[in-house]
């Protein structure tokens, strides 16, 4: 075959540092734009970005060529300095060190789309610590409940 075929996408997902609750009606849609701005920069496409005070959920399409942990760490870094620029007195926004990342199907692509658009009001009734939890049993992976948020 003389060309390489990919679609992949990936559903996204970090807290702030220690879940503080510092995305606010303010910054929330500036950072959600600019989150979408840096997948684009990396040359992927940002469906669909939500969450609430405490994380993100970035439904995204990235390139095969694109490691999903290069992508994310240069989400994060370049997401948390522009913080930093733009409102000098948010000096202490960070993220976690660690993120979740999931593939998602095409067929599941509207399905998780919703979910990410709807995290307000899913987190009326779940915490940030029981979402993560279940996404991970969710898909599948091991964890130790010691690290698994830190």
């Amino acid at each position: 075959m003389a060309h390489s075929y990919a679609q992949l996408y990936y559903h996204i997902v970090f807290s702030t540092k220690h879940r503080e609750r510092c995305i606010d009606a303010e910054l929330e849609p500036r950072l959600h734009a600019y989150l979408g701005g840096i997948v684009r920069n990396l040359e992927g496409v940002a469906l669909t970005v939500g969450g609430v005070e405490d994380h993100v959920h970035i439904l995204a399409s990235l390139r095969a060529k694109t490691a999903p942990a290069d992508a994310i760490g240069k989400i994060k870094a370049n997401s948390s300095g522009w913080v930093h620029d733009e409102w000098p007195t948010r000096r202490e926004f960070a993220w976690q060190v660690g993120y979740g990342a999931f593939s998602v199907s095409h067929s599941n692509l509207e399905e998780v789309n919703r979910y990410v658009e709807n995290q307000k009001q899913h987190h009326r009734t779940m915490t940030f610590e029981e979402e993560f939890i279940a996404l991970l049993k969710r898909h599948g992976i091991e964890y130790d409940p010691r690290f698994v948020l830190d």
